[in-house]
């Protein structure tokens, strides 16, 4: 009896142990302060740089560029830093000259990692900045997010929604251009069987002069047949030899009792 309970605390044990060993803690906790030391720091150099300091990072290689980020101690891999250069103009074209950052900010973790959020005040409109850190802490991007009012979204909307519709009707247009050139098709079809006709017809008679005319040429043989005929029935007619008799000429009378 003693053994089989010892040999069933001994499972029990084990079971816990294995239990135990099969849960994993996958939270990760991340230092908001040092996360927001980070963003300011990008925040500040790239609001105090112009075109001729981004095309400098720009044309470093991948290795001086890394070293450069090391050296500043921002946890940043060059080409993630090269894309962040890149939001940031694009966010400075969409919003204005950058001014300060307004309220302080906020982060909210995930899956997959950190996203630090800030106000930011702009020239022309005002923008959310979003810091994106993996679960070591290294900054993966940043996005500025353009607030636009009620009026612009509406403006926004309705030139989008013209510049869709008008290019569907202008298709349009053109497609209906195209089908009404349809009914032409048959008279120019008729027109060039004609002229083919034409040319076909102008070339034989070309052709026809082309060709050599026989020439007509008197048939002596039988002229001098028939006058041999001729004087040797006058001869016997006369009872004479027709050695004697010479034929000028053969002539047909009109008045011909023969025919």
């Amino acid at each position: 009896m003693k053994k089989k309970i010892s040999l069933l605390g001994l499972i029990l044990i084990l079971v816990f142990s294995f239990s135990g060993c099969g849960k994993s803690d996958d939270t990760v906790e991340y230092d908001q302060e040092q996360l927001e030391q980070y963003a300011d720091f990008i925040v500040q150099n790239f609001s105090m740089m112009g075109e001729a300091d981004f095309q400098n990072f720009s044309d470093m290689s991948d290795l001086e560029l890394e070293m450069t980020l090391l050296q500043a101690g921002v946890p940043v891999t060059g080409e993630n830093f090269l894309t962040m250069m890149g939001a940031w103009d694009a966010g400075e074209q969409e919003c204005g000259e950058f001014v300060g950052l307004k309220d302080g900010y906020t982060m909210e973790t995930t899956n997959e990692g950190a996203l630090l959020t800030v106000e930011g005040d702009f020239a022309e409109r005002d923008g959310a900045l979003e810091f994106a850190f993996d679960k070591k802490g290294n900054i993966e991007s940043l996005t500025i997010g353009a607030h636009y009012s009620t009026a612009e979204i509406l403006k926004k909307a309705g030139l989008n929604t013209i510049l869709g519709m008008g290019t569907v009707f202008v298709v349009l247009i053109f497609i209906s251009f195209i089908i009404s050139l349809f009914k032409f098709i048959p008279a120019l079809e008729q027109k060039f069987k004609k002229s083919a006709k034409t040319e076909i017809v102008n070339e034989k008679p070309t052709a026809a002069l082309k060709t050599e005319m026989p020439e007509v040429s008197e048939d002596v043989t039988e002229d001098t047949e028939l006058a041999a005929v001729i004087a040797a029935a006058i001869a016997a007619s006369e009872g004479t030899s027709a050695d004697g008799f010479i034929v000028r000429s053969i002539k047909r009378r009109k008045s011909n009792k023969w025919n």
